[in-house]
């Protein structure tokens, strides 16, 4: 029953949007009583934060591709895979997943450590798969700076509806993979300068 009443709050929040989102017709299109709905969901929020979750755990999966199986060997290939697997996941329902980047209030998201863990852990795979040292702390932060830069751009144009577009693709590619090839050796990190303004 859960199931079939988040698959019905997916297909009520695409099509009306958070504000005319109600628990109301999410039972009606599931075939359940607002009771039963009530059961599992206590407001909208926390059918908005489910399927919120369902998402996140489309995007670990797509991660988990990229830099810790066997294949793809060539750094190339792993970059095709994270690029791919993360526009897969946002071109699945894109107005769904535009409504909760910016529609969904902040306040109904739950705590997500687990989550930026995880997350944070399999963009470092990346790194650390194509890392020339053994830096933790400097893997650790561009861990974070691709992972900020690919949601950013991806984000972006699951706003402008660009997802599709094979000019995006082949430019975060590049991209990534620029990024990839070009950061420092240890030996060389270590005399760069710190900027200051």
């Amino acid at each position: 029953m859960v199931d079939t009443i988040i698959d019905a709050a997916i297909r009520v929040l695409a099509t009306r949007g958070w504000v005319d989102f109600t628990t109301n017709e999410v039972a009606a299109v599931a075939g359940v009583s607002v009771g039963s709905l009530y059961q599992y969901f206590a407001d909208k929020l926390a059918l908005a934060e489910m399927i919120r979750q369902r998402h996140l755990g489309s995007v670990l999966d797509a991660l988990s591709i990229a830099g810790e199986g066997s294949e793809p060997e060539t750094l190339d290939e792993r970059v095709v895979c994270l690029i791919d697997g993360v526009i897969a996941v946002h071109s699945v329902n894109h107005v769904l997943h535009r409504i909760l980047l910016d529609e969904v209030p902040l306040a109904s998201r739950s705590n997500s450590s687990d989550f930026e863990r995880e997350y944070q852990r399999r963009y470092r795979a990346v790194i650390e798969s194509s890392s020339k040292t053994r830096d933790k702390a400097r893997d650790d932060m561009a861990g974070r700076v691709l992972a900020a830069a690919v949601e950013g751009v991806v984000h972006a144009a699951a706003r402008s509806g660009e997802l599709d577009s094979p000019i995006l693709k082949e430019e975060l590619i590049k991209l990534v993979c620029g990024y990839l090839r070009n950061r420092p050796s240890e030996k060389f990190a270590s005399k760069m300068p710190l900027q200051s303004n």
